[in-house]
């Protein structure tokens, strides 16, 4: 009932992510959610998020941000760490997961999302056949709406972890 918004596997956050072995084993694009995935909610980039996309950029990954937030949100996060970004994605809909494979020449074999909300990031990659990570969200405080979805994603995640087992 709820496999639709089920990752294909989930993290304590992006660092716990074996970059070096996707790569390895074929990957090439990847997809990052920006807000409580990478940096908690608003925050700029950090020392850390800028040394990971190094790294993703000298393994031979193309990266990028794909975001429901505004121009000015995803594009001063960009320019410091640098690949490809679309704001107001319009997660769930596919078309911008779409996009970003097409900006970064890959492709839904070779390509993984990477983001901390069930109902807009993970489901909208598994609606696309795309692989999907999920991270547990940063922090804490999130705006209203986000908050509300959270309640909801307590659900499906304990079905989800049941599954696991």
């Amino acid at each position: 009932m709820f496999h639709k918004f089920y990752p294909q596997k989930d993290f304590d956050s992006v660092y716990e992510i074996d970059f070096q072995a996707l790569y390895e084993a074929g990957f090439r694009g990847l997809i990052f959610d920006i807000d409580n995935t990478l940096v908690p909610h608003g925050a700029p980039a950090t020392e850390k998020v800028i040394a990971l996309f190094q790294s993703l950029r000298e393994l031979g990954f193309q990266t990028t941000l794909l975001s429901n937030n505004k121009e000015p949100r995803v594009s001063s996060f960009q320019e410091k760490v640098g690949g490809y970004f679309i704001f107001d994605g319009k997660k769930p809909a596919p078309g911008n997961y779409r996009k970003a494979m097409d900006l970064m020449g890959s492709n839904l074999n070779n390509t993984i999302f990477i983001g901390d909300q069930l109902f807009t990031d993970i489901f909208g990659a598994n609606k696309l056949g795309l692989m999907s990570y999920l991270v547990h969200p940063i922090h804490k405080k999130e705006e209203i709406q986000i908050v509300l979805k959270r309640y909801l994603e307590k659900i499906v995640l304990y079905f989800y972890n049941r599954r696991k087992r």
